[in-house]
């Protein structure tokens, strides 16, 4: 998926796991949609320009992922989240 791709919004309770997430600060297990594998803390959720941002923070340093750009992620409190897309 590139970047400028046109946004599609997540499932709304994939969603509320991230914020969940968020709000205890969870370190996740994360995969990207391009096959990237990324653990990280979650940090906050964003919008930006229509936008959906998943804030991480790794080794020191914050990146904002785009939500549909997650395809899964996971932590032993929520367990694993295959990520969906609205319809």
């Amino acid at each position: 998926m590139l970047m400028n791709d046109e946004y599609q919004p997540i499932n709304c309770d994939d969603y509320d796991n991230l914020e969940l997430a968020c709000q205890h600060k969870l370190i996740l297990k994360l995969e990207l949609r391009d096959g990237e594998m990324i653990e990280a803390k979650a940090i906050d959720l964003l919008q930006k320009k229509r936008v959906e941002y998943l804030t991480i923070e790794q080794n020191g340093q914050q990146r904002d992922l785009r939500l549909d750009h997650i395809s899964s992620f996971s932590h032993p409190e929520i367990g694993t989240v295959v990520v969906s897309l609205s319809d």
